[in-house]
């Protein structure tokens, strides 16, 4: 699979596991539901840095957009914690995860809307699919680990 539609289905994940928190009021649910989405954001988060950011910001046209993410990319990441570290009952759970929701959702149409259709321009086919693979590669590497 090329790089850029194994995130677009990175993104697909998250965002119904969103579409699963706004439908639910059991704080429970949306605290197990928190639990996958941080899963999923740790791992493509990983994959983004480590392989796909690196390899297109060798093109200077896209350094800025790249840049751009992976700030992004540190805003989520402290919510993630910030989220994880919060007792059950905290009256800030639902306003963190709602914000991390929304940052999230606008960092997926940037990247789909704009960062993609450039990759695109830059990059052929044959080396989206050596990306791809090796981002697979990762991302399996990665979720070993991390059990």
């Amino acid at each position: 699979m090329n790089a850029i539609e194994l995130l677009k289905e990175d993104h697909k994940k998250v965002n119904a596991l969103f579409g699963k928190v706004k439908a639910t009021d059991d704080a429970n649910e949306k605290k197990e539901l928190f639990e996958q989405i941080k899963a999923e954001l740790d791992v493509h988060t990983h994959i983004e840095e480590t392989i796909f950011y690196p390899a297109i910001k060798e093109e200077s046209e896209l350094e800025d957009i790249v840049l751009e993410g992976i700030e992004e990319h540190h805003q989520a990441k402290m919510f993630l914690r910030e989220l994880s570290n919060l007792a059950e009952d905290s009256e800030k759970f639902e306003p963190k995860l709602k914000v991390l929701m929304e940052d999230v959702i606008h960092h997926v149409q940037e990247e789909e809307g704009k960062m993609f259709p450039q990759v695109e321009e830059f990059f052929d086919e044959e080396t989206l699919m050596e990306l791809g693979a090796e981002m697979e590669e990762e991302k399996e590497s990665f979720e070993e680990r991390k059990h």
